[in-house]
């Protein structure tokens, strides 16, 4: 009699061969709340009587020092930005951190030296206005995005978790007479695993005894359930479904195929070319412009013989009126507008990188399984003079069967209300077929090799699997059955092209399938029989050549594709792992939404590229006024409370062009 122990052992898991790559997000979100938190008072003691909130009776130099303190905080709070942008500023490539530190840092100091000239009893600055909650708000802003940019790099650490998480976290070791559950982590190569209906398969091997289907879907994209018998392997993560198995053990660890599966997804992460994104590229040309403007500014004034404060007024005017207000503004604003259009047709956009890249995208490759296709098995077909006695036939036997094929042969009885016969002396043969005598007569079902028929070739050739029928010796028919496409599959492909871009099938299914599904579709670039850590291998050939990829997937196959592509797009109805690595989610499952998501990027890009327009439209005009060009006409210097107003201007225009995006109608 055999006993059942359990074998209690401690160890490392496979989490130990998997790189943390979330760390930082509770930074950026203590960073944001503490910005927030101090800029309320900020806010009240600065612009509260302005929109109605009962002024404080607080004397004007307790209000600066209170402004200084709460300011200084903030800045301290958010020095990674500063040291960011002046380090990019000192190597001569500044980035956005380079234009806001320059921005607020000027406000801040101009502010310190009105307030310094306060406190000392400089009465001409009692009038003067501080800028101090202009540098405060900015650094609240930004740190918002930032905090949610860390939020979605985040979701790829979540993916690699949750692949870590497929594997069962113990395992049947059948030692001598008896069976220890021990933990993963403690199986070793040349372990004899038992595996029951409905478990999933630990760890990758071979099995030595017992016969089932395996649901190898999630990790290879197979979209029919694969037959497993003495000598087939099996691979760690996959489902068994029917019969029970007894498996010898040959990889494990970092060896198997889920630990290949991660390590390529992680690889894919770290090994992606950063985006310049398109406020960068902007602030690496104009930060240097208005750094010389304010330079030269100044620098003529006091060669014409002006006093130090008039060119300082002059420099700091320049650098207030050029504040990333409106140019910091340009890009999160149209984006947010864009996400919101996206996400009431059913699209989750998670970043405004997605959105730059979407429209960008010249070749969109599609897995197949459960994106192009449905992802289930059905009958697509019957051959033979009595189609309902084929299938009635082949029902009736296949109800007793374990086989992984046989519950969409009896769905479809079902679903033809045919009523299905009695069995008797029902037989399986495993890897061939079953037998049985219905009516009096022997019936089989199965193979078209074991029972010597080539009815149903053509189709095999088409990429379905064919089950024949025969009664006595006489074969009286044939079942088809494939994975079926999507909706919609055919005209997303033709809409692709017509819109210029290339479309590709990448799929872990055989290419007898690949090519018949590509036939249908109008697809002549596809690769099959592609392992899920090879996918992202094939993103990456594609890439080399020149390629902005867009991989469509759906599964946990898909992850290290989705991961490597420039832009990761996941249906809805995916898994977990999916949904988190892709950087698009298609929540209604529609492939239809593909094209909005391309359609919506160009559209939002040009709403970017608008404001930016707007925003430097501004600048043009205001830098010069600021730098002094009318003063020797005019005898009249900008304020700098008159550039600040300016800036402010600026901002609501830009705000106001991205909410006109409410207009667009993509249905």
């Amino acid at each position: 009699m055999k006993k059942k122990a359990v074998l209690r052992i401690s160890g490392p898991t496979c989490a130990s061969c998997v790189t943390s790559i979330d760390q930082g997000l509770g930074k950026f979100k203590k960073r944001f709340l503490i910005s927030l938190f101090l800029s309320l008072p900020l806010f009240y003691l600065a612009m509260g009587p302005m929109i109605g909130l009962p002024a404080l009776q607080t004397p004007l130099a307790i209000s600066a020092l209170i402004q200084l303190l709460t300011a200084t905080a903030i800045i301290l709070a958010n020095i990674q930005i500063y040291s960011s942008g002046l380090k990019k500023l000192v190597q001569k490539s500044p980035n956005m951190d380079s234009l806001i530190a320059i921005g607020t840092l000027s406000a801040y100091f101009y502010s310190l030296a009105i307030s310094l000239s306060l406190w000392f009893g400089n009465k001409a600055t009692e009038e003067a206005h501080f800028y101090f909650e202009s540098a405060a708000f900015i650094l609240v802003f930004i740190s918002l995005g930032k905090y949610l940019e860390a939020l979605t790099r985040g979701k790829t650490s979540q993916a690699v978790k949750k692949l870590i998480g497929l594997a069962p976290k113990t395992a049947t070791v059948v030692r001598g007479k008896n069976e220890l559950t021990v933990l993963i982590a403690q199986i070793k190569v040349g372990d004899i695993v038992l595996i029951k209906p409905g478990e999933k398969i630990p760890v990758d091997g071979i099995v030595i005894s017992g016969y089932s289907g395996v649901d190898e879907k999630a990790i290879t994209g197979e979209s029919i359930p694969v037959e497993k018998k003495v000598g087939d392997t099996v691979i760690g993560a996959t489902i068994n479904q029917t019969g029970t198995l007894k498996v010898r053990i040959t990889k494990v660890g970092t060896e198997t195929m889920l630990a290949q599966i991660i390590k390529a997804v992680e690889e894919a992460v770290s090994s992606k070319a950063p985006v310049q994104l398109l406020a960068d590229k902007v602030a690496a040309c104009f930060v240097p412009v208005v750094m010389i403007i304010a330079l030269l500014s100044a620098g003529i004034w006091l060669l014409l013989g002006q006093p130090f404060t008039f060119s300082l007024t002059v420099f700091l005017s320049v650098l207030i009126i050029a504040c990333p207000c409106a140019l910091g503004l340009a890009t999160p604003t149209a984006v947010m507008m864009g996400t919101g259009l996206a996400a009431q047709s059913g699209i989750l956009i998670k970043s405004s990188k997605a959105l730059e890249m979407a429209q960008k995208v010249n070749l969109v490759v599609f897995d197949k399984t459960g994106t192009l296709t449905e992802g289930k098995v059905l009958v697509t077909g019957i051959l033979g003079n009595n189609k309902n006695r084929v299938l009635q036939l082949a029902a009736s036997l296949e109800k007793k069967s374990e086989h992984p094929l046989a519950q969409a042969i009896v769905s479809k009885a079902k679903e033809e209300k045919i009523k299905l016969l009695e069995v008797k002396a029902f037989q399986a043969f495993p890897g061939r077929g079953v037998a049985g005598k219905i009516e009096g007569q022997k019936v089989l079902v199965g193979k078209p090799k074991w029972l010597k028929s080539k009815l149903g070739k053509s189709l095999e050739k088409q990429g379905k699997t064919v089950v024949v029928v025969s009664v006595g010796k006489k074969v009286i028919g044939a079942i088809a059955l494939a994975d079926t496409l999507r909706q919609n599959s055919r005209q997303v492909v033709t809409e692709l092209k017509k819109r210029g871009k290339k479309v590709a099938l990448l799929t872990g299914d055989n290419r007898w399938v690949a090519r018949e599904i590509g036939k249908q579709l109008g697809i002549t670039q596809i690769s099959s029989e592609v392992l899920p850590q090879e996918k992202s291998a094939e993103i990456k050939k594609w890439q080399e050549k020149g390629m902005v990829v867009a991989m469509v997937g759906d599964g946990i196959n898909d992850a290290p594709a989705l991961a490597q592509a420039d832009l990761g797009i996941a249906l809805g109805s995916g898994t977990d792992i999916a949904l988190e690595t892709g950087e698009i989610v298609l929540i209604k499952n529609d492939l239809q939404e593909v094209i909005k998501a391309i359609d919506l990027s160009q559209y939002t890009l040009r709403k970017i590229k608008q404001n930016l327009f707007w925003a430097f439209l501004y600048n043009i005009i205001g830098i010069p006024i600021a730098a002094g060009i009318f003063y020797p006409l005019t005898g009249w210097l900008l304020n700098p409370v008159l550039a600040a107003a300016a800036m402010a201007f600026s901002s609501v225009s830009v705000v106001s062009s991205s909410l006109l995006m409410r207009r667009l109608r993509l249905d």
